[in-house]
């Protein structure tokens, strides 16, 4: 049962890791694609105004011409009215300006350009969907991977505490949701609920190395390095500290830098570093079960 557990963790731990890279593509690609839409969006209204323009021009080109015939005899009127129609009209045909010929040429590029840039405008507001669409699944499973990992380390913290502190109670905690940090609670045996800064270095040491441990028992590593974690800790807690280690060194082979006896007697394999001349330094290598075996230990 622990294997399979083992061997479900290392799974969905594989399977959150990709289901992360593939968000941060999504969103990379999503980036992209919103710089391209909106350079796409500026150039279909500098294309609509363009043709708006060209829309004006020929409403002001196609004016209804007056029937003549119906019209009525313009030497009818006075002469002054006739030369303020007369300069009226002028300006009429100033305001109009040049006559462009290729100006239906023009309409008919302008309306092809307009229709490609309104069909990739489509095509990325479609795209942009599918990665929102594609981003939020990847965010469901995420956090469904996170929250099964988060139990699993909190109901495995919450047995491995008691057996470091010989009782108490330890639990995780979410602040404010799967996305926010996430808050330890350690209350060791006579000890009332409090922030872990009033611990002291012993307690917050055994705390962290819960902690530490638990993760490791649920993923173990095959091999885990401790520098001198022992020593903010008083005899009794070494004692517990090698009892932990022990217990783990079944299935994580530990390598830790000590300068306390108690937790050297613990090794199986003791390296040590000693200077028999000033300045020259020398590696000397003892094994306990063989020393044992001479009556050396």
């Amino acid at each position: 049962l622990w294997q399979t557990r083992q061997t479900d963790l290392k799974q969905a731990q594989t399977a959150l890791q990709q289901l992360e890279q593939d968000r941060q593509i999504q969103t990379q690609a999503e980036n992209t694609l919103r710089d391209a839409l909106e350079n796409t969006r500026l150039a279909w209204q500098e294309e609509k105004s363009h043709l708006a323009q060209l829309d004006e021009q020929f409403v002001s080109v196609e004016a209804p011409v007056p029937d003549l015939n119906q019209a009525p005899n313009p030497l009818d009127k006075p002469e002054a009215e006739l030369q303020a129609d007369l300069a009226q009209l002028d300006n009429s045909i100033q305001r109009l300006g040049e006559l462009n010929l290729a100006a239906p040429a023009e309409l008919a590029e302008v309306t092809a350009r307009f229709d490609e840039l309104k069909h990739q405008m489509d095509d990325l507001e479609q795209t942009l969907l599918q990665l929102d669409d594609a981003m939020q699944t990847i965010d469901r499973e995420t956090r469904s991977l996170f929250m099964a990992t988060f139990d699993q380390v909190n109901a495995e913290l919450q047995k491995l505490f008691p057996k470091v502190f010989n009782g108490g109670e330890a639990s995780l905690s979410l602040e404010d949701g799967w996305q926010s940090g996430v808050k330890l609670m350690a209350r060791p045996p006579g000890k009332r609920n409090s922030s872990l800064a009033l611990l002291s270095g012993g307690e917050k040491a055994l705390t962290a190395l819960a902690l530490v441990f638990t993760i490791f028992r649920l993923n173990p590593a095959p091999f885990c390095v401790l520098d001198e974690v022992d020593a903010p800790l008083d005899d009794a807690n070494v004692g517990r500290f090698c009892n932990l280690v022990k217990e783990l060194s079944e299935q994580v082979q530990f390598i830790y830098i000590t300068h306390n006896k108690l937790a050297m007697t613990m090794a199986t394999d003791l390296l040590g570093v000693t200077m028999p001349e000033p300045g020259t330094s020398k590696l000397v290598t003892v094994n306990l079960e063989q020393a044992k075996e001479y009556g050396l230990a």
